[in-house]
This record gives structure tokens, sequence and C-alpha cells, in this order.
């Protein structure tokens, strides 16, 4: 689909506002609000808007510890990071995980916890004891001096 201006003006409004009104939306980018509303019905639709989030604070939830871990397969089958797809993606401390090339690990998580200690117990007691890990190493997040959740539109 080919986004035009008002396109990429309503999907840049609602990835700083999920939460604004069509009436409002409408009016922060010049366009009255039906033809606002088919607009962002039809961007639903074709699946460029995947879906509305609330965004929670987490050291308000004493979430203070994010890592960054590299993980090393022992094989790599199909099967094995299959195994290891599924595991992480019960662990509500992994954010992300993802495939990764030119390194040498096999995966990137994201993970955040309370703090070391409920890092040690989340790398000992879960992820190190998924079959096939041969290798972790972590990172921790110092600051955060860019942090968005926004793509570029």
């Amino acid at each position: 689909m080919e986004l035009d201006r008002y396109d990429r003006l309503i999907l840049e409004t609602l990835q700083q506002n999920g939460r604004i009104s069509n009436q409002e939306l409408a009016e922060a980018i010049n366009l009255s609000p039906s033809p606002c509303l088919r607009r962002v019905r039809q961007l639903e639709e074709l699946g460029l808007i995947d879906g509305y989030v609330a965004l929670v604070n987490a050291r308000k939830l004493g979430l203070s510890l994010l890592s960054f871990i590299q993980i090393s397969m022992d094989k790599h089958t199909p099967e094995r990071f299959s195994t290891f797809e599924k595991s992480v993606a019960n662990f509500a401390e992994v954010l992300e995980c993802h495939l990764i090339t030119g390194q040498s690990a096999d995966y990137l998580l994201k993970v955040i916890v309370k703090d070391m200690d409920d890092f040690q117990q989340f790398l000992l007691n879960k992820l190190t004891c998924i079959e096939g890990v041969s290798g972790v190493h972590s990172s921790f997040v110092l600051k955060s001096p860019v942090k968005t959740t926004a793509l570029p539109v």
C-alpha cells in the first residue's frame, strides 16, 4: 500500500498517543472526522496498525535491571531453535528475542528483572536449563538515552 501524507500523519500521531479520540486526531492532521476514521480503520485492516497498548513504567513496578543476553546454541538445527524459542516465549522476563547473525551468538534477548538476585535466578533456573544453550553473555543497561516505540513513517 502506498501511504499518503494523511496516512503518515495518522500513524505518527497514533504512535505518540494511541488514546487520542478520532475528533482530536482529525483536528491534529487537518482532516474531517469521517475520512480520518475511515483511514484509521483501513490502516488497521491492512495490518499497518497491529494493535494498541499501554506503556507501563518498569521502574514503578520494581523492574530496574535491564539486560541484553547473547545466547549460543550447541547445534544449529530447526528442532533446537524451535525448542529454545518456545521456552523463552514463556518467560515473562523476556521482552524480546531475536535470532541474529554476525556475532558468535545465535540469539539476542532483551530481559528485565528486579535486581541482580532476580537475574541470577532467571539465568540459573530458567535460561541455562533450556536444552541446547551452550553459551550466555550478559550486558547490563546503565542508561537509555534514546528509547522509543515509534517507527519512522
